[in-house]
């Protein structure tokens, strides 16, 4: 069933098959629509069924590979500067940020580097050109969200957003349709991800009732999908289309109270590394649930308390190892095992520029060290 709704001047189409209102989307509004993709997407069925239709409508495309640098954005301004009306994102997360954060620097005069957080020296005004969103994965929620994540590990070593409220896409398609036929290790390290946005605002010092309920209403669907992604039924499909809406869902969540320790780690690590972001949030989860079943913070063990009660029924004295072994014994792939390596010096590079965000305990260096090296081999 087709379901579309209309919140906060932003339009999100939802169910089985949406994929298919892009092309009606399109044609009521003729407009130079560049279209963002995965290479993925274009070898998909997918692809081949709306291709006659859809390239007619196009001006080009550009393929994203991997997390866009800024010096992939500005050449990708460089090319289409004054000639893109409209932009179409078709992938994964780094499909969505890619396009949104060229939708937004081909509106200003600098390149992208002035802008960015962290670094940047520039204010955005949000201008930015319409975005339409379709994600083939359920992780990050990038459409639904006011951020483009921006990476740049070859020079300043650097990943942070371009943001503001108008980069949320105008119109989001989510068909868990896309979905089906991922690899087992792409489902679950982008489900987790999902899960770890939708966690940490649950935990956030800035949460509220709202944002909460908005945060848990995702962990049930979160869990709801875990164990079957990878089935190929009735069964899968639910799966799949749960944790679409479960990631959905943690994109606002994140937007509204914020993340944690756990993201604090994990954006720091991206700017050296070219680990799956999903992956490195899912290792990052495990140890971080031990630190929080040794939590005398009296509001953590209460929202964890919660939690558990909410999703399974029943009370655990040890709410954060049981949540930790259900994850682990439902996932559809070990992505915690096997761990890559971490360098020392690499270990103390991202302890020293790791935050915590938005967490309800100050954690400390060596807590994240800590975290650290459960999650990876910390090598001499």
């Amino acid at each position: 069933m087709l379901i579309s709704q209309t919140i906060a001047n932003r339009q999100t189409f939802f169910g089985r098959g949406s994929l298919q209102q892009l092309l009606p989307l399109l044609q009521q509004t003729p407009q130079a629509t560049l279209l963002f993709c995965s290479r993925s997407f274009l070898n998909s069925p997918h692809y081949a069924a709306i291709s006659p239709a859809l390239k007619p409508l196009l001006i080009g495309y550009e393929v994203v590979a991997h997390e866009a640098s800024p010096d992939n954005i500005d050449r990708w301004v460089a090319r289409w500067r004054g000639q893109v009306e409209r932009v179409v994102a078709i992938g994964g997360g780094s499909v969505l940020d890619a396009a949104k954060a060229f939708a937004a620097v081909s509106q200003y005069p600098l390149n992208t580097l002035r802008y960015l957080e962290k670094v940047g020296d520039m204010p955005v005004s949000g201008a930015t050109l319409p975005l339409i969103a379709i994600p083939t994965t359920a992780g990050t929620g990038s459409e639904v969200t006011q951020n483009a994540v921006v990476t740049d590990q070859a020079d300043i070593k650097v990943k942070a957003s371009l943001r503001h409220a108008n980069f949320v896409p105008q119109i989001a398609i989510l068909d868990a349709d896309l979905l089906k036929g991922a690899p087992d290790k792409i489902l679950a390290c982008c489900a987790i991800d999902a899960f770890t946005h939708l966690f940490e605002a649950w935990l956030s010092a800035k949460g509220n009732l709202f944002t909460r309920q908005t945060a848990l209403n995702g962990m049930r669907h979160f869990i709801k999908g875990w164990p079957h992604l990878n089935r190929q039924d009735q069964q899968g499909d639910e799966a799949r289309e749960a944790m679409l809406l479960a990631s959905w869902l943690g994109g606002l969540s994140l937007s509204m109270a914020g993340l944690g320790v756990i993201h604090g780690i994990a954006g720091e690590l991206g700017a050296i590394k070219t680990y799956h972001h999903g992956e490195v949030c899912g290792r990052l989860l495990f140890p971080f649930l031990t630190l929080l079943d040794n939590s005398e913070h009296p509001q953590q063990q209460a929202l964890m308390a919660e939690l558990q009660l909410s999703l399974f029924g029943t009370p655990h004295p040890s709410p954060a190892s049981a949540l930790a072994q259900w994850l682990q014994q439902h996932a559809v792939f070990p992505f915690w095992l096997q761990p890559p390596t971490l360098s020392a010096s690499e270990a103390e590079w991202i302890v020293a520029r790791a935050n915590n965000k938005n967490s309800l305990v100050n954690y400390s260096p060596a807590q994240q060290r800590w975290m650290l090296e459960q999650a990876w081999r910390c090598t001499d």
